[in-house]
């Protein structure tokens, strides 16, 4: 029965959203808005219902199955097919697809209603979720690597929509050229695992993995060490995560969906996918951990001080993007997924709230031009203070469960310094996260006064987006609950995919038993420094306003570096890119035009010069053909008879 519900509704989950391509991509302009704002979010909508059946289907089945549609590429021992897989991995994460962007796309046809190229972004919208549902249900590495590039290709096309503007232009090329720095890794691993074991099937490779690669081997290292480059280009990692804040230049539901549910998560999937490999090489995991928890600091820091909305919310994605990385590099991979769940709701939330703020007032993005909001746009406000709520990690919201959860993993299976640099990155989390909504919600108005008079709240084809998805933020932590309360139903529903044996499920249960008094006082520490951070907001941003001006006056030189987000950009520009392009400038100019044209320009020149000078010896007189014979004859007369 489940067996069968799943062939009847994969498919289906990858052709609704590419049937809104097709009719918007050929039809919509004479369709008209009205149609395509139908088509398109209807589109993934479809898609959901399709991955619900989908969900009951594995929930029934209780084993993998695996839907092939056609053999795809054939050419010696490389066969790979047209397959797409059915797991609870791959169902979660199409729920959770399909589902987050769903709303997002209902958001949009209120967001980007007098925009001129509405059809063309419903039908790029469309194209990008149907890339990263194929990336999540592809049951081999090729139909993976496909979905991962295609993710690639639409964040281009809608960082950059606005492309007759020089600054989402660029932002659109800064992320396809840095993606596809760790995209070049990701497909040299994919090349590596083809080689070592003749087949690009998960199935068959981590089947075999165990046997072929012995734990910690250079090859397991290799392998695993080049696909996590490629999640560290997607999903927005040291060293590459410079592309995920200037990103924002693109429409916000765009911002919302990469953020969310597409793209930078699945760096975070495709190490879950395979953990059966990285499991073989254990310095790889660190390296996986410790970038993420990393990363995480880093980014939060950078938060701290940011005025733009969307910029706060980008370098979050990244900090909470290296949460998930700590959770899936300590082996804690429900845990990881847990959280890359929750964050689709929040984060999903957060941003389409800030869209929200930009709807009302004019475009304006900057929280220091803001103030006095919470009135003005009440169901803005509430629904924002959910999601900062769900991010900071406040009791009982879904934050609090998920991120709760890897770093109590960090500190069971890596120790205390992992748990320590997370828990430090929560407090800086809960702080940032309010300072979004004090500063622009509280206090008194510093609008504008051409804006001030205009501010509105926004139509309800968004503000309904708003609501579910705060409930899903509040709500969406109780599917992990810890064991000691219950358990989380989210693990169990992973477990056929993460664990290895039933033993070692009794084991860690006795071990939670004996640890949960333990657990509860991290848990309390957690509870404690997200309160702290939410205080410290407070008493700077509202109880004392004047107290950040002084902050950063008396920091000085370390308010500039988090300011200018640790001149990372301008590093890379003094070492990366202005070198390359005088590189490029010095082959075009000298290599280009003086070696090859000059090459190519020279044997030219000299066949020139040789037709100049032989056709002279056409004369047209006999008597100089006559002679130039008898010479001819008697050289080689006279060559013979010397010879």
């Amino acid at each position: 029965m489940g067996e069968a519900l799943i062939h009847n509704t994969i498919w289906f989950i990858l052709l609704f959203p590419l049937l809104g391509v097709l009719i918007n991509g050929f039809f919509g302009y004479r369709l008209g808005k009205r149609v395509v704002g139908v088509v398109g979010p209807a589109a993934v909508g479809l898609a959901f219902l399709a991955a619900c059946g989908m969900f009951i289907g594995v929930v029934q089945s209780h084993h993998a199955v695996v839907s092939t549609l056609y053999s795809w590429i054939t050419v010696g021992d490389f066969d790979v097919s047209l397959a797409l897989r059915a797991d609870p991995l791959s169902s979660l994460m199409a729920l959770v697809v399909s589902g987050v962007g769903f709303l997002i796309h209902v958001y949009s046809v209120g967001y980007m209603a007098e925009d001129e190229r509405f059809t063309r972004f419903f039908t790029q919208l469309n194209l990008f979720a149907f890339s990263m549902l194929l990336l999540v249900l592809g049951n081999n590495f090729l139909v993976m690597f496909v979905g991962w590039e295609l993710v690639g290709l639409c964040s281009y096309l809608l960082i950059g929509f606005w492309f007759e503007r020089d600054a989402p232009a660029d932002a659109g090329k800064k992320a396809f050229l840095v993606t596809r720095i760790g995209d070049f890794g990701f497909a040299l691993g994919v090349m590596l695992i083809f080689t070592t074991f003749r087949t690009l099937d998960f199935e068959q490779v981590f089947e075999r993995a165990p046997e072929l690669l012995p734990v910690g081997s250079t090859i397991a290292t290799a392998i695993t060490l080049l696909l996590f480059m490629g999640a560290v280009g997607k999903s927005a990692q040291i060293p590459l995560y410079v592309w995920l804040p200037d990103a924002m230049e693109g429409p916000t539901p765009v911002s919302a969906l990469i953020h969310a549910a597409t793209m930078v998560t699945a760096g975070v999937y495709m190490v879950a996918r395979t953990h059966v490999l990285f499991e073989l090489a254990p310095l790889s995991m660190s390296v996986v951990a410790w970038i993420g928890v990393v990363t995480a600091f880093f980014a939060a820091s950078m938060a701290l001080v940011q005025n733009d909305l969307k910029r706060i919310l980008a370098y979050s994605t990244i900090s909470q993007l290296g949460y998930m990385f700590v959770g899936v590099g300590v082996g804690a991979y429900a845990a990881g997924i847990f959280h890359l769940t929750t964050h689709a709701f929040f984060k999903a939330l957060l941003f389409l709230g800030a869209g929200s703020v930009m709807h009302a007032l004019s475009g304006e993005l900057n929280i220091q031009k803001m103030g006095g909001l919470k009135d003005k746009i009440r169901w803005t406000y509430w629904t924002f203070l959910v999601g900062a709520l769900a991010l900071s990690g406040f009791p009982f919201f879904s934050g609090f469960f998920s991120k709760d959860e890897i770093l109590w993993k960090a500190y069971e299976n890596a120790g205390l310094w992992l748990w320590l640099v997370g828990i430090v990155t929560a407090f800086m989390t809960a702080f940032y996260s309010f300072r979004a909504v004090f500063v622009p919600f509280w206090g008194q108005s510093r609008l504008d006064k051409k804006i001030a008079h205009h501010v509105h709240e926004s139509p309800q084809v968004m503000i309904v987006p708003l609501v579910i998805l705060a409930v899903l933020a509040f709500l969406g932590g109780y599917m992990g609950l810890p064991h000691f309360l219950g358990g989380s139903a989210v693990e169990g529903f992973l477990s056929p995919v993460f664990a290895a044996e039933e033993g070692a499920h009794v084991a860690e249960a006795g071990a939670h038993a004996a640890g949960v008094g333990l657990e509860v006082t991290f848990m309390g520490i957690s509870v404690v420094v997200a309160l702290a951070g939410i205080g410290l907001a407070y008493f700077m941003y509202v109880a004392r306003p004047t107290v950040p001006v002084a902050l950063a006056k008396g920091l000085g030189p370390l308010y500039t570096l988090l300011f200018n987000k640790y001149y990372v950009d301008e590093l890379y520009m003094a070492v990366v890119v202005n070198p390359l392009k005088g590189l490029a400038g010095w082959l075009a100019r000298v290599f280009d035009a003086r070696g090859i044209d000059g090459l190519v320009n020279g044997i030219a020149a000299f066949f020139g010069w040789s037709g100049q000078t032989t056709r002279k010896v056409q004369t047209g007189s006999v008597r100089s053909y006559a002679l130039s014979i008898l010479l001819g004859v008697v050289v080689l007369v006279g060559y013979f008879v010397l010879r």
